[in-house]
């Protein structure tokens, strides 16, 4: 795990895993999430498929920075705020949060790269790809909505359940709460095996954050509102996928989310909840890695029409620039046959 630090003085945390040559991927991570999240063996899968692939803890979360210096902000001010059109103060919002992203390909040396991002990880993705189109090589928005889900009672009873986390740093609350969270928003269809819950719960043990670095991202999210006309700005190749059986962001935002950028792909998965569970491994990468080739043929294509483009204006540039006096005729050489 290496470490960079952003003009803000936010430090990230990442790994990078593959030829550094590679087609690079990033993998950006939701609410509360540590980058371990994403599964190795989906990272390995797409190193082995010819990607380089990083991934980062978020600010607030993890070995990232915590900005405990902004304490514990009020949701219901924030969103309350929202509804009447007033601009409550916040910690941080996710424009931040997406410029922490570009902050790290900066420090890698990265023009481009194709971003996948996961509930709030999607979020910011959209908001780079609407944004920043020219870093941006492809979109995959995966669990994740436009716009603030409306929120039925059975959902406000989801969000509840998730921020109700261990307050003081206790080992056994804190496996309890992983546990509880798996049987929330877990997959219906591909449960998760006890040995994958004690896995999580050890490595977000290890690097553990401050608590409230939950609910300062829960309000950076609140305060974003909605989307939808700056997702129509997004020109990137884009995969959506979403779980059929998602309690946290129904389903029917992530097909209103690829309904609303031109020619998006969207990949609705039975059984699937707002989890990534080993079992689904094999299908995602799948996913991942089609959409990931062809936009990255995609992307050479477009640079290599450019170079052409560019090489005409060079020649005429270099026309253009020459000497102002050598238009005249040449000096005779001196007869040096002695």
């Amino acid at each position: 795990m290496t470490r960079i630090r952003t003009r803000d003085g936010i430090e990230l945390a990442y790994e990078s895993m593959g030829a550094e040559d590679a087609p690079p991927v990033i993998l950006i991570m939701g609410l509360g999430a540590q980058m371990h999240v994403w599964p190795t063996s989906l990272c390995q899968r797409l190193v082995d498929a010819g990607f380089r692939v990083i991934r980062f803890d978020n600010r607030d979360t993890g070995a990232s920075t915590s900005l405990d210096e902004h304490g514990n902000p009020s949701l219901i001010r924030v969103w309350l705020g929202r509804r009447l059109k007033r601009k409550p103060r916040v910690p941080y919002t996710l424009k931040d949060m997406s410029r922490d992203v570009i902050a790290l390909m900066d420090a890698l040396g990265l023009p481009s790269a194709h971003l996948v991002g996961a509930s709030m990880g999607g979020m910011i993705a959209q908001i780079l790809a609407a944004k920043k189109r020219k870093r941006v090589r492809s979109l995959t928005s995966i669990m994740s909505s436009a716009s603030a889900p409306k929120v039925p009672v059975s959902q406000l009873q989801v969000m509840l359940k998730l921020a109700r986390r261990p307050v003081q740093r206790n080992r056994d609350e804190h496996f309890r709460y992983i546990a509880r969270m798996s049987e929330v928003i877990g997959s219906p269809g591909y449960p998760m095996s006890e040995a994958e819950i004690q896995r999580l719960a050890e490595t977000s043990w290890e690097r553990n954050s401050s608590p409230l670095g939950f609910k300062r991202q829960l309000v950076a999210i609140t305060h974003a509102g909605d989307r939808r006309r700056l997702l129509q700005k997004i020109k990137a190749r884009t995969l959506v996928i979403h779980g059929a059986d998602d309690p946290l962001i129904p389903v029917t935002m992530g097909i209103e989310t690829a309904s609303l950028i031109s020619k998006a792909k969207l990949r609705v998965i039975t059984g699937m909840g707002h989890d990534f569970p080993e079992a689904l491994v094999p299908r995602l990468s799948r996913l991942l890695i089609k959409h990931l080739n062809r936009a990255n043929s995609e992307w050479q294509q477009k640079l290599k029409k450019k170079k052409r483009a560019e090489i005409p204006s060079k020649k005429a540039a270099n026309e253009d620039s020459g000497d102002p006096m050598d238009w005249l005729e040449p000096l005779d050489k001196p007869d040096q046959s002695g």
